[in-house]
Order: C-alpha cells, then structure tokens, then sequence
C-alpha cells in the first residue's frame, strides 16, 4: 500500500470501514443475484466468501496494530513481521476454499466470487481515496 503512506492518518480506518460497509452491501447483492441465476449454494458461497475477505481484513487490521516499532524500525522489518502470519493465514484460506471446490463445486465456486466481488470493492475504494487526495504524485 504504498500508494496510501502519503495519506493524512485518519484516511486508511476510513477506507476500511467504507470498504467492509461497501462489500457487504456488494455481498448481498450477489447473494439474490445468485440465488436467481444459480443453486443456493452458490448464494451461500458468495456470503461466505465477503465474509472470509472481512474477516481477513480484521485480523490483518488487529495484527497491524500490535506490530512494535522500536526507534528507528526499518520498513523491511514491519513488513517481516506482519508477512509471515500474513502468508500464513492467506494459505489455509485458499486450502480451505480450494477444497471446498473440489468437495462441493458450487459453494466453492460461490466462496471465490465473494472474496473477488470484495477485491473489488477494495480496488475501487482505494482508487476513490487517491484520486479525491490529488492522485499518484
């Protein structure tokens, strides 16, 4: 995120707040949407899968918090601490999804959409931040 290090501090608890209201209201769309045009399932995947991106957020956001910075802390050692939990968490959930596509295709299916309709959301909001602070310099 080195696009948002040049922000005012109040901006990135804004953006995420704005981020998880949007996804979740994204979210519900997608489940009537699914629910018309596909099994209910896959309505219940799309839930599931804003809800594991959100979820995701709030621990990356707690972990974030409780990193110490000791003086004059290198970016390289933030970035080392939060990365392997970080790497870690984000592998189980794509072992989790991944077998639920291959146990229950539809659901999984359904789980992927959600994590993509909320990787949206986030681009989108993050776009809207930088362009309303003048863009990239």
């Amino acid at each position: 995120m080195l696009v948002l290090e040049n922000l005012p501090p109040d901006t990135l608890p804004r953006l995420l707040r704005r981020t998880t209201l949007s996804a979740i209201l994204v979210g519900l769309v997608g489940f009537v949407v699914a629910l018309l045009v596909a099994t209910p399932l896959s309505a219940l995947g799309v839930v599931l899968g804003v809800g594991l991106a959100v979820g995701n957020l709030r621990f990356l956001d707690r972990q974030a918090s409780r990193v110490e910075l000791q003086g004059e802390q290198s970016t390289k050692a933030v970035r080392r601490q939060l990365g392997g939990k970080t790497t870690l968490r984000l592998a189980v959930v794509t072992v989790v999804i991944l077998g639920f596509v291959v146990l229950n295709a539809p659901l999984g299916i359904g789980i992927v959409a959600g994590l993509v309709l909320y990787q949206i959301v986030f681009v989108m909001n993050v776009m809207r931040v930088v362009a309303s602070q003048g863009g990239l310099q």
